[in-house]
């Protein structure tokens, strides 16, 4: 295989990152990322276990010398986000990721680069395949399903672990340390439709262009959600007139904050569509103005048809879908004014579709406050009793609570400062993390979450710092000759 990656060291962490982006590795679909990693540690005459969902563990006795330091658990998924933008071709199931390096940046050719989780699975192999480096026992533990729920970790079997100590290598920020997450659930909602045919004109409504981000981590940031703003336009043309919707889908994930949403409106006339036209133009001149500061590329293109013939939902299932998407919680909905103005809940309309027969909308509500969140439940069923949807909730998962005294914390620090010079940043996030599923379950767990530096995850803009990869590298084989003393 001719790498892309040249220049950085150590060269085998990046070698096995380009390896694991050559396989397709979508949520819920891991097997054959998971068989690779197996095949990794049998071919290393390593301990190996593999459960029915494709989670992974892989044990290395500690190096000599080491054997009697509390052994170490290295944690990451092995699923990613897979988004791409419109009009690129690519087959997630299929395809491997194509990697380009730009001005010390690593990134893909139109869609997700999947350093989100990849970069923790590299890592992991890098530490496990060089017998030269200090370490404890380590329990390198690939889990899947991650980006949909952390489905792999809530599934795995954790009496396969004897750490009580976890680096989760899961964090997207150089020099910051997670110590602590939100708890999160996806809700789905969904709703029969009946049709109706129309002769008449259409009007085809495309926004893209918006920097979209991870539901959890860039939440506070105020991007535009293409539903939301979609949905904004829509119920404009509908009050104004004879406008009746025929589809709406955005979004590929509940857990990104959409980019691009695409929806057809259905008139009588063309008169009637013209004048829809001109009023969806206003409300994008307004929205327009508003995102730029916050989110400047935003664009919707507005084309119409006449002569055409489609299937439209009724007048009662297009109206109840558009005050669905107008009235659920979206955005942040409570900060900790204690604590630096924290999000402490939120919800994110992820994803919304429709086919022949169903209209569905996906969230993604967060909080680090269980009362908080079962409320946000509460509110979403609510809303979905009043407009005739029927709501479900899956995938629920713990938050991750701060603990006054962490040994491994400490570690980190020590380490950072050591090396670099600055102080390591200790930070509680907003975003979901694997963590709070592994304290819950095994007891005592000292855990963190650290990791290079990331930008725009869960996005086709994802990219990561190769250099910020070296250093993270160094730091993390550092505290564990460290935890090996």
């Amino acid at each position: 295989m001719e790498y892309k990656i040249t220049g950085y060291q150590p060269e085998k962490l990046f070698h096995f990152f380009e390896d694991i982006s050559a396989i397709p590795r979508e949520s819920g679909k891991e097997k054959q990322i998971s068989d690779f990693l197996v095949a990794f540690a049998n071919e290393r005459g390593l301990w190996v276990y593999q459960d029915e969902v494709n989670n992974v563990i892989i044990k290395k006795p500690a190096s000599a010398g080491a054997e009697g330091a509390p052994a170490v658990m290295l944690q990451g998924h092995i699923d990613m986000v897979c988004d791409k933008l419109a009009g690129v071709e690519h087959d997630f199931e299929k395809d491997g990721i194509d990697l380009m390096v730009v001005d010390g940046m690593l990134t893909a050719n139109g869609t997700t680069l999947g350093a989100d989780n990849g970069i923790a699975v590299a890592l992991m192999m890098a530490i496990l395949d060089d017998d030269t480096l200090v370490h404890p026992a380590l329990e390198c533990v690939f889990t899947t399903d991650e980006e949909t729920g952390l489905v792999g970790a809530e599934t795995l079997d954790k009496s396969q672990i004897d750490a009580r100590i976890m680096i989760n290598l899961d964090s997207e920020e150089e020099g910051v340390a997670t110590v602590s997450c939100a708890g999160g659930v996806v809700a789905t909602i969904t709703r029969a439709v009946t049709r109706e045919h129309i002769a008449g004109s259409t009007l085809t409504l495309e926004i893209s262009g918006l920097l979209g981000g991870h539901s959890g981590a860039d939440i506070h940031l105020e991007r535009g959600n293409g539903d939301l703003l979609m949905a904004r336009i829509i119920e404009r043309l509908m009050a104004a007139g004879d406008a009746r919707l025929v589809s709406f889908n955005g979004g590929t994930k509940d857990n990104a904050i959409n980019r691009e949403c695409t929806a057809v409106v259905a008139y009588a006339d063309a008169a009637a569509a013209q004048a829809g036209a001109e009023i969806a133009k206003n409300v994008v001149d307004q929205i327009t103005a508003e995102l730029e500061v916050f989110d400047p590329g935003f664009t919707c293109a507005i084309t119409v048809a006449d002569g055409a013939e489609v299937d439209a939902m009724s007048e009662a299932d297009g109206l109840a879908m558009i005050r669905a998407l107008r009235l659920a919680p979206n955005g942040v909905m409570r900060r900790n004014v204690a604590a630096d103005g924290a999000v402490e809940v939120s919800s994110n309309i992820g994803v919304v579709a429709t086919t022949d027969d169903e209209i569905k909308i996906l969230l993604s509500p967060r909080s680090s406050i269980t009362s908080l969140q079962d409320d946000v439940k509460d509110r979403i069923q609510t809303l979905a009793d009043t407009l005739g949807f029927n709501a479900k909730f899956e995938y629920e998962y713990p938050g991750w609570s701060y603990a006054e005294h962490s040994a491994v914390r400490d570690v980190f620090k020590e380490s950072y400062l050591g090396l670099f010079g600055t102080e390591l940043k200790i930070e509680s996030i907003h975003a979901g993390l694997e963590c709070g599923l592994f304290a819950a379950a095994l007891d005592g767990l000292d855990a963190i979450a650290v990791g290079p530096q990331l930008y725009d995850v869960h996005t086709p803009d994802e990219r990561m710092d190769l250099k910020s990869a070296e250093h993270f590298y160094t730091l993390l084989v550092d505290v564990l000759k460290r935890l090996a003393a």
